[in-house]
């Protein structure tokens, strides 16, 4: 669904080419260096990769070589988008700009043409976030005029918002924006929201990108905002500056005793793991929850639940954009977290999705999105056997959508808001957790808060009656509007039992013992991997008597019943014993493993004493080489010298004689003339 809105920036794909611009992606030989000079080097890698995913596709480029470290880098992050798609690497491109620098288009408007009217989809994550603000007043008006310098634009209001106060509204499942008064919170998503005593706190979102850490209050019995004076205590020590509370976003905000406990939650430094702060109602005074155990990485857009008297945290977006699916539960008797590692497959990695449980023991997660992908599938898990498992949905399922809230009344599970890449959601949907069977409470059309990403949605009643309260959002505008649902529940419910024909999975029995209508519950699950057996009802007594059939029903679902527990022990026995065998193989492999290492260990000093036994080898063989050539050398020196000697001593000999021969008078010179 498009809508038609004023904008104060070009459409898709022209504010996407602006964005990329203003950015430093211009194409040139400097642009590098431009890009880099502004931003952080993980956003600048970011902005690379979603640049080149949008211009050119997915990254089939070969990888460069390990010693040019920067190509390298811009590679891995260019190819760690995988295949997602050109439009979304554009709109998210432009977020992340807006989210860094979020005054981009006003100082980069002098070069780009202004475009006053255009239709674009409204992605609720991806919206321009730069439009002129619509506050809440203290009524809707039928019509919304938005000046701009090019012109007047005129939106028409819907007709399905009713303003109108809210205790003179008799007719139910239809959205009314009732008289507010005193000073209303600045705009924004992503907020947290809980009701305390008929009054709804709203703490802290997301504005133009910057985080919020402001606290504002709505009475609603007098339907008047106030906002909270509160102060932080400072856990430095004497002297230093006073402790500030850190504004945040994609956080939730859960009513604990006398206090309000907010988890988790982005901010522009995040921590390692995360962060609980608690507001006292008493004293309106923040402080932080110790806690003790390995804590969840911090994240945001994670679901928060309260079970009993634990926190049940899944998924979310960690601070580097890594989307994920893990579980935790933080005991808030001991303040001691714990990582769960559910059987059965989990959903998906996501954020921005909803989650309620039911009769205290199944918790239940709808729809949510990844970078690319929005979903609308439902997952259960079983808090007693924290086994996950994926249930088939009907009646009219609601579409794919991320950054939907929802509350529960009773069996029911309302869901309002949301967006699916398209378009705002505009249906409030509404599932009966007994026999998991959707329908649609009204629907409103037009561009209004309730067809928001990030808006809240709190429980509350008003003049005795249940009342559901929506605040805020971002669809193009951000909104600080009030908008209340009166759910007819009770003929909600009386409808899903007349109208609905019940499932084949799914039964449901009556309480014969309990003389009221309570809510009693119970997921088995199948060796087929189906769930077989929902016993969630909330039925009348007297329609089972009417009809003669209850006893032989429940006996027969008794044993249906028995028949099932017999299987899952079996299964879980069966469970049991491949963990045993698994852990047992992996010790064997963890023993394995540290002997290999030992034994490359002493391979290793092996081959470092074979080396140098080489050496020394090849040193020895050297010197004996240079002895041999020195013996040679010997042999004939010595050979010489007894040449010499032998010379020597003929001389000596011949001479000799000659000397006795001339003192015999025989001299030698008249031998020779005798000759």
């Amino acid at each position: 669904m498009a809508m038609a809105r004023a904008s104060s920036g070009p459409a898709y794909p022209e504010r996407f080419y602006a964005a990329a611009a203003y950015a430093g992606f211009d194409g040139s030989h400097n642009s590098t260096s431009t890009v880099s000079s502004k931003f952080q080097n993980d956003t600048a890698l970011l902005l690379y990769a979603l640049y080149q995913q949008a211009t050119v596709g997915p990254c089939n480029v070969p990888k460069p070589s390990s010693w040019k470290a920067v190509e390298q880098s811009k590679w891995k992050s260019w190819q760690g988008l995988g295949n997602m798609a050109s439009t979304e690497a554009m709109r998210l491109f432009v977020k992340i700009l807006e989210e860094d620098d979020p005054s981009w288009y006003y100082r980069a408007s002098n070069s780009i043409s202004e475009i006053s009217e255009s239709v674009v989809d409204t992605h609720v994550n991806h919206y321009s976030k730069d439009e002129p603000i619509i506050k809440n007043g203290n009524s809707f008006p039928e019509t919304k005029t938005i000046s701009t310098e090019n012109g007047t634009l005129v939106e028409t209001q819907d007709k399905d918002v009713v303003s109108e106060d809210v205790g003179t509204v008799a007719v139910y499942d239809q959205w009314i924006a009732p008289s507010i008064t005193g000073q209303s919170p600045k705009a924004r998503y992503e907020h947290g929201a809980a009701i305390v005593q008929d009054k709804m706190y709203v703490y802290g979102g997301n504005h133009n990108g910057r985080y919020l850490n402001d606290l504002h209050v709505l009475d609603l019995r007098s339907w008047a905002w106030s906002k909270v004076n509160f102060k932080v205590e400072n856990e430095s020590q004497e002297g230093q500056s006073p402790a500030k509370l850190t504004p945040c976003a994609g956080h939730s905000l859960i009513p604990w005793e006398n206090k309000l406990l907010s988890v988790a939650g982005h901010t522009k430094d995040p921590s390692e793991t995360i962060q609980i702060k608690v507001f006292h109602l008493q004293s309106c005074t923040w402080s932080t929850l110790k806690t003790y155990g390995k804590g969840p990485v911090s994240r945001g857009g994670q679901s928060v639940t309260l079970v009993g008297t634990s926190l049940v945290i899944f998924g979310g977006q960690d601070a580097k954009r890594s989307l994920l699916n893990d579980l935790h539960i933080l005991d808030l008797e001991t303040m001691t977290w714990d990582e769960i590692d559910a059987v059965g497959v989990p959903p998906s990695p996501r954020s921005d999705h909803a989650a309620a449980v039911h009769a205290e023991r199944y918790l239940l997660i709808f729809g949510g999105g990844s970078h690319a992908t929005c979903f609308n599938d439902l997952h259960v898990l079983d808090l007693q056997t924290m086994e996950w498992t994926r249930p088939t949905q009907q009646g009219e399922i609601p579409t794919p959508r991320a950054g939907h809230a929802g509350v529960t009344v009773g069996e029911n599970w309302f869901i309002v808001g949301g967006g699916d890449n398209k378009s705002g959601v505009s249906e409030t949907a509404v599932l009966n957790m007994s026999t998991l069977v959707w329908s649609v409470v009204t629907s409103v059309q037009g561009r209004v808060p309730l067809a928001s990403e990030g808006l809240s949605l709190v429980l509350s009643s008003y003049n005795g009656e249940d009342v559901l309260v929506s605040f805020g959002g971002y669809n193009g505008h951000y909104s600080n509007e009030v908008n209340v649902l009166k759910p007819s529940h009770k003929s909600t419910l009386q409808s899903k039992i007349t109208e609905t024909p019940v499932p084949d999975s799914v039964s449901a029995v009556h309480n014969v013992t309990n003389p009221t209508r309570d809510v009693d519950s119970e997921l088995e699950v199948g060796q087929e991997g189906k769930i077989r057996e929902i016993v969630m009802d909330n039925i009348d007594r007297e329609s089972w008597k009417s009809r003669g059939e209850g006893t032989s029903l429940i006996a027969t679902l008794k044993a249906e019943r028995e028949e099932l527990d017999s299987s899952l022990s079996k299964e879980k026995l069966q469970t049991l014993h491949l963990k045993q065998e698994l852990a047992d193989a992996e010790t064997r492999n963890t023993d394995l493993y540290k002997e290999l290492q030992s034994v490359r260990g002493q391979l290793a000093a092996e081959q470092s004493r074979c080396f140098k036994l080489e050496v020394d080898v090849a040193e020895l063989r050297q010197k004996l080489q240079t002895m041999e050539t020195l013996q040679k050398e010997l042999e004939l020196l010595q050979r010489q010298k007894a040449a010499s000697e032998q010379a020597l001593d003929a001389n000596h000999r011949q001479g000799s004689g000659g000397v006795w021969g001339w003192l015999a008078g025989t001299p030698g010179g008249q031998k020779g003339d005798d000759a």
